[in-house]
């Protein structure tokens, strides 16, 4: 917990063979930290654990991974890619939010709920693939991601939560499946392009 948190000089970390967590605020505002290479044996990134990364342009979160917590990755604005491996079950909340300058995002088969403000605040988030297994999408998981487009729910939602995609002023259509039993107040606000749903 807080192992190397505020290490503002620290450029590159290789995390050793072994580690099964990254644990809570481990490298949280290491403002210099431009790249982070995660073994195969982590199984959890804990909360905050990169919090405030700014200088970070790229994640790869190895197959083991099962949890990404709370803020894991919070403000990593120079943040451009993340590739997020199948048998992560839990995206937590406020997980990327954020992450400015994040364009793509593959959620893998077997995350079940995508945190509130998970991804919230990515401005320039083109594209997100929503997989089958997800039932819930959060409140304010994609608030505010200036540039998506297109979102297609996919079948297995149940419940798309307050505010989950208020002010996607790009956003143009949404396809919502048959299952669906809750929309949360203000899913849709102000996403002023918004054509079809």
């Amino acid at each position: 917990e807080s192992a190397f948190s505020s290490c503002k000089n620290l450029k590159s970390v290789v995390i050793p063979e072994g580690v099964t967590e990254i644990g809570e605020w481990a490298f949280n505002s290491c403002i210099s930290l431009e790249s982070v290479v995660i073994p195969e044996g982590v199984t959890e990134i804990g909360e905050s654990a990169f919090w405030g990364c700014s200088s970070l342009e790229s994640v790869v979160i190895p197959k083991g991974v099962t949890k990404i917590r709370e803020s894991a990755f919070i403000s990593c604005i120079s943040l451009e890619s993340v590739v997020i491996p199948e048998g992560v079950t839990e995206i937590g909340k406020y997980a990327f939010c954020g992450c400015k300058k994040l364009k793509s995002v593959v959620i893998p088969e077997g995350v079940t709920e995508i945190g509130e403000w998970a991804f919230s605040e990515c401005e320039n988030l083109e594209s997100v693939v929503i997989p089958e297994s997800v039932t819930v999408i959060g409140a304010k998981a994609f608030y505010v991601c200036k540039k998506l487009e297109c979102v297609v729910i996919p079948k297995g939602v149940t419940k798309i939560r307050e505010s989950a995609f208020s002010s996607c002023i790009s956003l143009e259509s949404v396809v919502i499946p048959e299952g669906v039993t809750e929309i949360g107040d203000g899913v849709f606000s102000n996403c002023k392009k918004l054509k079809s749903v």
